[in-house]
């Protein structure tokens, strides 16, 4: 098409071309001006801001846009404009490199880039690669999903960025938040060994079963904090973690999303955690093999915790299989499950992310780092067992004897 001087549809180019920054960093502002995020999370402090390349892994729903956001708005003014907060989301990026748009971005003077939701555009490893290699003073944050698309085979990209996990909230951050206390994270050994004085002086300040039942029912996710329909914004939530995160990431064709999530319900719904995969497979129309592959996705999508036997791993078969957190359960609606498994996914859930746990040699026993014989039991349940094995008791909140700590209290562990 022929342009002359003078015509608008020339000039209204330019201008477009030229105010395409403004757009972003009027967008940015915006963003950072909203943003309210009333629990500051312990992985700020965590994370070596120093690095040039960070990324910011977790399951959809624990708040990893609102982390980024909270980041650029403690550290960074807006009219400044050092820091840019773009989602991969805009369609402005389908087509365009994100190489190219980081260049225009640190030729406007830009010195950090926080790309939310990365894994949205083709290729996003290696433009990460590539703008590393480029621009050697500009530092990027990235967040992408805990499903894996091929980052362990990707060893130039492990090398060059530091990655870190962001992980729902954990009893004792959620205890922090309603009550405005600032209890400290404790480990293993000093539950194991003192676990009387930690839940006394915990008592002294906050009732925690007061708030044990919320948790379980409503306090691993965010959505509590944000004055919606929490069951609503969790289903909507998992749906995109097997739709977008599973089905996208794994590259799965469409015609499998049922089975998938017919696999999540079946697995939600039983009454006992050892799976049988053949059965399963039967159920929802698949062979053997593919289950396990399904059961693999729904663990890194982080709605399932696979359990094995000690000395085991994919591919073998799990000895057991919880959902990731007691939200889920009631999320899903599970009339089967009994207080004991919700307790128990409670149990495994505070401990998976710092500790290898193993199914142990009876029921409600799990082995925990190859030494610690710990079992889920009832306060009121007499239980036959070694006398080394630990008793974590719920519907108590003081253990009675050296080797009994309450329930709750391993959700002080992170």
């Amino acid at each position: 098409m022929e342009t002359y001087a003078g015509d608008p549809t020339a000039s209204s180019f330019q201008a477009t071309k030229s105010s395409l920054m403004e757009t972003f960093f009027q967008s940015h502002s915006y963003q950072i001006e909203h943003t309210n995020v009333l629990v500051r999370r312990a992985l700020m402090d965590n994370i070596d801001w120093s690095y040039r390349l960070i990324g910011i892994r977790g399951p959809r729903g624990v708040g990893r846009t609102s982390f980024l956001l909270q980041y650029a708005k403690e550290n960074f003014q807006p009219r400044l404009r050092q820091c840019l907060f773009v989602n991969m989301n805009s369609f402005y990026f389908q087509g365009r490199r994100l190489v190219d748009f980081a260049g225009n971005f640190v030729k406007s003077g830009g010195q950090v880039l926080l790309i939310d939701q990365a894994f949205k555009i083709p290729s996003w490893r290696e433009q990460l690669i590539e703008c590393y290699e480029k621009y050697p003073y500009l530092r990027i944050v990235y967040s992408t999903t805990s499903v894996r698309g091929g980052e362990n085979d990707h060893t130039e990209l492990n090398s060059i960025s530091r990655q870190y996990w962001l992980h729902g909230f954990s009893f004792r951050e959620y205890v922090n938040l309603q009550t405005g206390e600032n209890f400290r994270a404790y480990n293993l050994k000093e539950l194991l060994e003192d676990h009387r004085t930690i839940a006394k002086q915990i008592r002294a300040k906050v009732n925690p079963m007061e708030h044990f039942l919320q948790y379980i029912h409503h306090g691993y996710y965010p959505f509590f904090l944000e004055g919606r329909n929490f069951t609503e914004a969790l289903l909507k939530a998992m749906n995109m973690m097997i739709e977008v995160d599973i089905l996208f990431i794994k590259q799965i064709e469409l015609k499998y999303l049922e089975k998938i999530k017919k696999l999540l319900y079946l697995l939600a719904i039983s009454d006992s955690p050892a799976p049988n995969v053949s059965k399963l497979a039967d159920e929802i129309g698949t062979s053997r093999a593919t289950v396990m592959n399904y059961l693999k996705y729904l663990e890194e999508a982080r709605l399932i915790n696979l359990i094995y036997k000690e000395g085991e791993s994919f591919p073998k078969k799990p000895a057991a299989v919880l959902l990731h957190n007691t939200n889920l359960i009631y999320s899903i609606y599970s009339p089967n499950v009994s207080e004991q498994q919700i307790m128990e996914t409670f149990f495994v859930n505070s401990l998976w992310r710092h500790y290898t746990v193993n199914k142990g040699k009876r029921d409600g026993i799990y082995r925990i780092n190859s030494n610690v014989d710990i079992c889920v039991c009832d306060r009121y349940k007499r239980v036959k067992t070694d006398p080394n094995t630990v008793l974590a008791r719920y519907n108590c909140d003081l253990g009675r004897a050296d080797n009994e700590i309450p329930l709750w209290l391993f959700g002080f562990l992170f």
